[in-house]
C-alpha cells in the first residue's frame, strides 16, 4: 500500500476531502519521525513498535580493495511486528 492509497482509504471510509486526508496522513507520518527523532519509542497495541536502535562506530571491509574502513556510529529505526499484525497476515 502506497501513501496515496492509503489517503484514498482514508477518504472513503471517513467521508474527507483529498487534502484533508492528506494532512491526516502526513501529520502521523510527521509525528512518528519527530517522535523517534528525539529518541523516543512508538507503540501501537497489536499491531507495531517503532524504536532507534544505536550502532557503535566499527571497523568495516571494503569489498573492492580489502582494506579496512572505520564505519561511524549511527542510529537507526528498528520495526517489531505486533502479535495481531502477525496473526493477521499469517491467516
Amino acid at each position: 500500500m502506497t501513501k496515496q492509497q492509503l489517503i484514498q482509504a482514508l477518504r472513503e471510509t471517513q467521508n474527507l476531502s483529498k487534502a484533508e486526508a492528506a494532512k491526516v496522513v502526513e501529520l502521523f507520518f510527521k509525528t512518528m519521525a519527530d517522535a523517534l527523532g528525539a529518541g523516543d519509542k512508538i507503540e501501537i497495541r497489536g499491531l507495531c513498535s517503532f524504536c532507534v536502535k544505536q550502532y557503535k562506530p566499527y571497523l568495516g571491509r571494503d569489498p573492492r580493495s580489502g582494506k579496512g574502513v572505520t564505519v561511524k556510529a549511527k542510529k537507526l529505526p528498528v520495526f517489531k511486528a505486533g502479535t495481531e499484525l502477525k496473526r493477521r497476515v499469517d491467516r
